[in-house]
């Protein structure tokens, strides 16, 4: 099937640094805000009941997967999402969605076949 050959051609490290760096709803969160503005990491910080340094490795998790950019302005990191990334994990998911698709009317199509011979077998 064409879509399990996609998966295959994934980098199964990228896959895991992503659905790792989203696992947490503390990192979607941050995700959201900085997709909507840059933030600083201590504006960041502000906002949660954690750490500085807490939020610091959030956001760590976050650009190692590149779903976050960091850059540094004078004294500040700024923090800024990355459409293009999310997409990636949409395209992702979107695979997988295809296969169990797949996977549901393969099985449909036999309940359907074995319906029909069912109701052959009751015909007769």
């Amino acid at each position: 099937m064409v879509v399990y050959e996609r998966l295959r051609e994934l980098d199964p490290d990228e896959v895991d640094r992503l659905f790792h760096a989203l696992a947490d709803a503390t990192r979607r969160d941050i995700v959201e805000r900085v997709l909507d503005r840059e933030h600083s990491v201590s504006a960041l910080a502000e906002r949660y009941a954690m750490s500085f340094a807490a939020v610091q490795k959030h956001v760590a998790v976050l650009e190692r997967a590149g779903i976050v950019a960091k850059q540094r302005r004078g004294r500040e990191q700024l923090v800024r999402g990355d459409p293009e990334a999310l997409a990636r994990v949409r395209r992702l998911l979107e695979q997988y969605e295809e296969i169990w698709r797949h996977r549901a009317a393969a099985m449909a199509a036999v309940l359907d076949e074995d319906a029909a011979l069912g109701e052959e077998g009751s015909q007769r």
